[in-house]
């Protein structure tokens, strides 16, 4: 059989899955950015000079983001296995996957927000308060929106993140194309599948970020 023919062979399975790593991804994203926006903005908003300056909760949430935000995946993933049992009821399967990913996102968002976020120009800052608008309008009307394109940059660079985390998701039974390249491709000696694999993770990749480019652009021309 010619190689051309393996790949229409797996091209059902391969959609398939590439179908499961975005289903993933996208409800990690969910989880994980939304989750990630709040600590992130809770950051920025609480630190020295910020406009809920408040160090203690700062330093709080500094620690924990710099404590879990190094941990390699692959090991981060395994030990919150127990805690997505008492969440999702199981510590392996997509589930587990979705629940590990999202907090792995958590920490990672955060500081991609915080950073984004600091961007923002302090005299427009300024000009709110001396108008009378108060912290939570102005993080709603002023720095978020300031900010939106750098975020959607940073959102677009941890959407490919987490594409990467996803081909992890097989040591916990999770599904996903990553995985099906490690699992079908490298175990078994198949480069065929190996590299239909990395092909389409590479063409979704460039179209997410040619969309994530695009999408900053027009807004930071507004």
């Amino acid at each position: 059989m010619s190689i051309t023919d393996q790949v229409v062979d797996l091209m059902p399975t391969l959609l398939e899955q590439t179908g499961v790593m975005m289903w993933i991804v996208a409800l990690s994203l969910i989880f994980g950015g939304i989750a990630g926006t709040i600590v992130g903005t809770a950051l920025y908003v609480t630190r020295r000079g910020g406009i809920m300056q408040q160090p203690v909760v700062f330093w709080v949430l500094s620690v924990i983001v710099n404590t879990f935000r190094p941990v390699p995946f692959i090991i981060f993933i395994a030990a919150v296995q127990p805690l997505a049992r008492e969440v999702v009821g199981s510590g392996i399967g997509n589930d587990a996957v979705v629940f590990g990913i999202s907090i792995a996102a958590t920490f990672g968002i955060a500081r991609l927000v915080e950073q984004n976020l600091m961007s923002v120009d302090p005299g427009v800052i300024e000009a709110a308060r001396a108008m009378g608008a108060g912290p939570w309008r102005i993080i709603r009307t002023v720095i978020l929106p300031e900010a939106l394109g750098p975020l959607i940059l940073g959102y677009t660079f941890a959407i490919i993140s987490l594409i990467d985390m996803s081909a992890v998701a097989g040591i916990i039974g999770g599904e996903g194309l990553g995985n099906y390249a490690v699992a079908y491709g490298y175990r078994q000696f198949d480069p065929v599948v190996t590299w239909s694999a990395l092909v389409i993770i590479v063409i979704v990749v460039q179209l997410i970020q040619a969309f994530g480019n695009i999408l900053a652009r027009k807004i930071l021309r507004r």
